[in-house]
């Protein structure tokens, strides 16, 4: 499943120039948690979150200065911390370069890329543009696809099309997420391959294999090579 199946199409943004109180405003008024900041051209040059209103609302004094800041300057984390505290537009105080992700990346990419940077949202962007926004919530409709949509998505997408497995070799079946495979393929290595393949399909709670094979290729061994003299065999 891609990003572009599950995003909020109608995306709230608002431009650099934009007063931070009607940023505030907007965020409340839709219940959201964060705004892109876009351009002329619609690409995202930030997000203003809540976490920004916070650190403006903690105020200079709660801003922490490394020791001897006054001889040797402030680092970079706390200039930032600091423009933000003063800001009044959403440019000056938005986080940036923004996280975006691609309308056509796996959900499971977006969902990776929320925890790793512990965010709740995503713009999302096609050809440098915003066109869309992801969240947490909206992942979790992954997992309401229908057995039946699961299953075909198995047979046409993940044997068929990325595997080149015939699917007359193997028996598909789910129920309430859970996928079980019967059935025999030709190599060991094939069988580990579809259960891995199939596990990424968004939407899966578990899989339960039981497939078996014709030929157990782990144990074969490459010959190994001839050796060959730099000066030639002899």
């Amino acid at each position: 499943m891609k990003v572009r199946e599950v995003m909020a199409r109608t995306v709230v943004s608002v431009r650099r120039e934009t007063p931070l109180k009607d940023v505030a405003a907007l965020m409340v008024e839709h219940g959201i948690s964060g705004v892109p900041v876009v351009d002329e051209q619609g690409a995202v040059l930030g997000v203003v979150s809540e976490a920004d209103f916070i650190v403006k609302e903690r105020g200079l004094e709660g801003i922490r200065h490394r020791p001897l800041a006054r001889f040797v300057g402030e680092s970079d984390e706390v200039r930032a911390e600091i423009a933000k505290v003063v800001a009044e537009t959403a440019g000056s105080a938005m986080s940036s370069p923004a996280i975006t992700i691609e309308a056509d990346r796996p959900v499971r990419e977006a969902a990776a890329l929320m925890i790793e940077r512990a965010i709740n949202r995503l713009p999302v962007v096609e050809e440098g543009r915003l066109v869309g926004i992801v969240t947490r919530a909206d992942l979790v409709r992954a997992y309401v696809r229908s057995d039946r949509e699961i299953e075909r998505v198995i047979r046409d997408e993940v044997l068929v099309k990325e595997l080149w497995v015939d699917p007359a070799d193997i028996q598909v079946t789910v129920e309430r997420g859970v996928v079980r495979l019967r059935g025999t393929v030709d190599r060991r290595s094939t069988a580990e391959l579809v259960t891995r393949y199939i596990a990424r399909v968004e939407g899966i709670v578990a899989v339960e294999s039981d497939l078996g094979w014709r030929l157990d290729d782990r144990e074969i061994k490459a010959p190994a090579p001839d050796y060959i003299s730099p000066f030639g065999r002899g």
